[in-house]
């Protein structure tokens, strides 16, 4: 059993590595969440991307269902559904039926972003993602699975269903103020991507807090959402800290490809240029020793008033990536 008392959860890209396929990326996804069931876990949030090599899951609708028949206790949703590109009123189908089939047990996280280049966006959304519409879709949904649309909208009449009684948690997916502050108003659930953007978060998350209008849920509760990577020694640590600087690097220049292992990324020189690139990213993550990254982690949770952490790892090998789950649940955190 775990030793950590904070809540912990996490969020999967399902990482294709470098020499693996995308059936090992979904079958070690599906290990992943059997194994953070066991080791007492909260949350398994799975993420959406189009058009990259280096990630596997482009529907998580479909995984959530997979993952939630794969477990036995722990909540699993998306984290997130890209709401510009789909309609409220399927995605609230989608999600009730998820419920209805796993009562208690489904996160519907959201987001904005494109999950993928802008031509791949484009022809994800059948045209432009209405990206502007957002919060006015993020509204709908909320109100369709509450069941409780204004009495002159014109869906009031209709059949939503599978209807049971119960609804999913919703969760508002954000990297600004602009997400904080709609789960705010429409009384969300609000995680905040610390790994996307280090900078700022402390700040949108007070501001959600004091902000939050009871609305699809009654009172604030607010995570943050993390990159880290736990390993036995330093040495391992900085092997795997080298492979997470190539993937950023690759990312920055637009290279799509697998995730890189140790050994490639050990291969490289870099020029000062890249260096740079290297170390303006490196914020964004909290590799080492079980004890250096706890004492990050609770540093954050403490800033943020966090109610729970949600940590993304994404290592150069799925063997590291359980390893570092396992360690993170037997950390002194909390």
């Amino acid at each position: 059993m775990p030793k950590s008392r904070v809540r912990l959860s996490i969020l999967d890209q399902s990482p294709v590595i470098e020499g693996s396929s995308v059936a090992d990326a979904l079958a070690a996804t599906v290990d992943l969440a059997q194994m953070a069931d066991e080791l007492g876990y909260h949350r398994y949030w799975c993420a959406e991307h189009h058009g990259s090599l280096a990630l596997a899951n482009p529907a998580p609708e479909i995984m959530v269902a997979r993952l939630a028949a794969a477990t036995k206790r722990i909540r699993v949703g998306s984290g997130g559904i890209m709401l510009p590109y789909y309609s409220p009123w399927k995605v609230a189908e989608q999600f009730l039926l998820l419920e209805a089939l796993f009562p208690g047990r489904i996160d519907l996280g959201l987001g904005r972003a494109p999950g993928g280049d802008q031509r791949t966006a484009r022809a994800v959304a059948g045209g432009q993602p209405a990206s502007e519409q957002f919060p006015a879709q993020v509204a709908l949904l909320a109100a369709l699975l509450a069941d409780n649309l204004p009495e002159n909208h014109p869906y009031r009449e209709l059949a939503m269903q599978p209807r049971t009684g119960s609804k999913p948690e919703i969760w508002m997916l954000g990297s600004s103020d602009f997400g904080g502050g709609l789960a705010a108003q429409l009384g969300l659930n609000f995680c905040f991507a610390h790994f996307i953007n280090a900078q700022d978060g402390e700040a949108v998350s007070r501001q959600y807090r004091e902000q939050f209008q009871p609305g699809y849920e009654q009172k604030p509760h607010a995570a943050v959402a993390l990159f880290v990577i736990c390993a036995d020694t330093e040495q391992e640590a900085a092997d795997l800290s080298a492979a997470v600087d190539l993937r950023r690097l690759y990312q920055a220049y637009g290279h799509n490809a697998p995730i890189p292992g140790v050994a490639t990324a050990k291969s490289m020189q870099y020029s000062p240029r890249d260096q740079a690139i290297i170390d303006s990213e490196r914020p964004r993550s909290i590799i080492g020793t079980p004890e250096r990254v706890a004492e990050r982690v609770q540093a954050l949770k403490d800033g943020f008033v966090a109610d729970e952490i949600v940590v993304l790892t994404v290592a150069a090998s799925y063997k590291a990536r359980q390893r570092s789950v396992q360690l993170l649940a037997e950390s002194d955190l909390h």
